[in-house]
């Protein structure tokens, strides 16, 4: 599938500021069957650009805006062709016992831990036993935990913010893509299930049935030894499959921040937030 996203994220500030310092993790990736055409990083006020990629291989576009400004917008483009990579339903892996061998897997380690908005507390270990009891294959393990997120906890916007604790979103049993894919890194992580954070973009379609498209979107990929990283999305209760674009991967939300920065100047400022994904 080839899909076409503009991400568009505009700050306006009550007065003047100053030395703004700011990096991006908006560019898709090219891997794992997915191919990044094109990509186009407009900021206003104009400004040079730089970009490196960071520990977990995410392109990074930083700069700096260093006279006075009133507004800060920062607008993507990017060109996609995205593929398929799904297990079967049923698919038999490898049983959990096997799951410690990742413990020694330089690519899993950090995503057993706990993280910035990911901690393993007792209450969430509780929960991911429960919701996978009887359960001895890994991938089938983590396919019951996304299905119990889904069926258990209900999609409300605004119910919380980015610094929501992963126990105060299980408490309330509400809140967005975000809240579930964080509940489902301590579920799995709590289970010795790899899990990371990916952040990206979800093409609806005409049918407009699916929760967290048209904005950024955020599901996980657990580590299945044999296997590798597969993607699944607590949200919609399904794999991450070709309307999905795969932009950041991290230990939680804190290391795949679409925009995020610093200034000097006014205490407050007005965000505002525009996605729009379709067919190219």
């Amino acid at each position: 599938m080839k899909l076409h996203i503009t991400h568009r994220t505009r700050y306006e500030y009550p007065g003047a500021v100053i030395e703004s310092f700011n990096e991006t993790r908006l560019q898709p990736t090219s891997s794992d069957g997915q191919v990044c055409h094109s990509f186009l990083l407009k900021v206003l006020p104009s400004t040079r650009l730089s970009h490196y990629l960071d520990f977990y291989l995410n392109c990074v576009h930083f700069f700096e805006i260093p006279e006075a400004h009133t507004f800060l917008q920062v607008e993507s483009s990017s060109t996609v062709t995205t593929t398929s990579h799904v297990l079967p339903p049923d698919q038999v892996t490898v049983p959990m016992a096997r799951l410690k061998e990742c413990l020694a897997m330089e690519q899993c380690y950090d995503f057993l831990q706990s993280s910035k908005h990911v901690e393993i507390e007792t209450p969430v270990w509780r929960l991911a036993v429960d919701a996978t009891l009887g359960e001895q294959d890994a991938w089938q393990a983590a396919v019951r935990i996304m299905a119990f997120i889904h069926n258990d906890f209900e999609y409300e916007p605004e119910t919380t913010t980015v610094n929501t604790p992963v126990g105060e979103v299980v408490e309330k049993r509400k809140g967005v893509c975000q809240d579930f894919t964080h509940v489902m890194l301590a579920m799995c992580r709590g289970l010795k299930i790899p899990a990371r954070y990916v952040s990206g973009y979800l093409y609806n379609g005409p049918l407009d049935e699916l929760e967290g498209a048209q904005a950024s979107h955020a599901w996980c990929e657990v580590y299945i030894p044999d296997f590798g990283w597969h993607a699944l999305d607590p949200t919609n209760n399904q794999q991450a499959d070709e309307r999905y674009v795969k932009v950041a991967v991290g230990r939680d939300y804190a290391d795949i921040v679409p925009v995020q920065g610093t200034y000097r100047g006014a205490s407050t400022k007005k965000m505002s937030v525009e996605v729009n994904v379709t067919l190219a």
